[in-house]
């Protein structure tokens, strides 16, 4: 008898059928914590809903999404219900849900807070403790899965950005359970060895289970007692771990990381062309300052050379030589002038300046004659003229009305 082979799209229909025209898998009623959640742009809600032992994917379309009260986040515990159904082109099966209720926040949600407060109270988070990146890092250190995307990231960054820097891959295991021991011990590691200036700690995204190793005491410890800095780079953007709130600083993804890690090339570039530039300018003032010193200190050595010096004094003199004749002859000037006045005044009051209009003085034996009773007759009178003097004897004395 000739076999007869399905295809597997023929099987996953048949599948298909059999979950559809199930009445027990029509409406389901299930409830778990969510997991991996995201929110399409359309509107549609995808995320793993799990317990303890298992996980079922969960597509909850635009239309029922709406009508949800509350934001859905990883770690809430939820209650739903749908219809299970199988996703043809990946076989497997789903359930899709109509509606979705708050359970309140899952057990790891709450694990987290609880630390994070813990943490926070005894002071992992405080400004005080974060240490400064290095400028300009001569080796960064990476740890992380060592087949990841992550390192993938780091090193095209890093190359594109600051080549002059090495990279030193600390590989861990970043999922499971064995990852918060591993990561620990890569961390310690690089302190002990001591070749790094920087430390970049973490993996790519995933949800809270997979990203859980960073939300652990153990790790938050050895980022708190690392002496290098430390940047973590643990999931997307809108992830938060309990590493990023210990670290130096946080990075929103492995590539964020590097790039906070390293100094850009061509922004170095124009720093080095902008510090040329006022190097030149500043050795040019430099230069300009010293030749004006140079050219005071000529001058000064010239006026202290004994020649010069006697040159000047030589100016001086001259100068105040030239000065003192003027004023000497201003002098002069002065006193002609006042003496010519003087003169003028002293001829004015000379007595025998009326001699030279034709007056005399008459006097005897020496006395000015001013009053007719004073001479007698016989009594000798001098006559002092103009250009000489007359001797007369006095013949007779008459007075005014005698």
């Amino acid at each position: 008898m000739e076999e007869r082979y399905l295809t597997v799209t023929a099987l996953t229909k048949y599948i298909k059928y059999k979950f559809d025209h199930d009445h027990h898998l029509e409406e389901v009623l299930l409830e778990g914590e969510i997991s991996n959640f995201k929110h399409n742009s359309r509107g549609h809600f995808y995320f793993t809903l799990k317990d303890e032992n298992a996980s079922i994917s969960v597509t909850m379309f635009s239309s029922f999404a709406r009508l949800v009260k509350f934001e859905p986040k990883d770690g809430m515990k939820v209650f739903v219900k749908g219809n299970v159904t199988v996703y043809e082109p990946s076989g497997t099966y789903q359930i899709n849900i109509r509606e979705m209720k708050s359970d309140g926040v899952g057990d790891l949600y709450l694990a987290f807070q609880k630390l994070k407060a813990e943490l926070e109270k005894e002071g992992l988070f405080d400004d005080s403790h974060k240490q400064k990146l290095p400028l300009f890092p001569q080796c960064i250190g990476v740890v992380t899965s060592p087949t990841g995307a992550a390192i993938k990231d780091i090193i095209h960054t890093v190359g594109r950005r600051y080549p002059l820097t090495r990279i030193i891959l600390y590989p861990a295991i970043v999922q499971g359970e064995d990852a918060k021991d591993n990561v620990v011990k890569q961390i310690e590691l690089a302190n002990e060895q001591g070749l790094c200036d920087v430390l970049i700690v973490g993996r790519g995204g995933g949800s809270i289970e997979d990203l859980w190793a960073f939300n652990e005491r153990c790790v938050a410890m050895a980022i708190y007692n690392s002496k290098i800095p430390i940047i973590s780079a643990v999931g997307h953007e809108i992830d938060f771990t309990i590493a990023d709130f210990v670290a130096d600083v946080r990075a929103a993804t492995p590539t964020a990381a590097a790039e906070l890690a390293t100094p850009s090339l061509e922004m170095l570039k124009g720093n080095v062309s902008y510090y040329v530039d006022r190097m030149t300018k500043h050795m040019k003032q430099i230069l300009q300052n010293a030749r004006l010193h140079i050219a005071n200190i000529d001058r000064r050595i010239d006026a202290l050379n004994p020649m010069s010096m006697l040159e000047h004094r030589k100016r001086i003199l001259k100068e105040y030589t030239k000065q003192l004749s003027l004023l000497i002859q201003r002098i002069l000037v002065e006193k002609k002038s006042e003496f010519k006045i003087l003169d003028s005044k002293l001829g004015a009051l000379n007595p025998l300046a009326i001699m030279d209009k034709g007056y005399s003085i008459n006097s005897v034996n020496g006395e000015i004659i001013t009053d007719v009773t004073k001479v007698k007759k016989d009594d000798i009178l001098t006559t002092q003229m103009k250009n000489g003097e007359i001797k007369s004897r006095i013949l007779e004395v008459k007075t005014n009305g005698n």
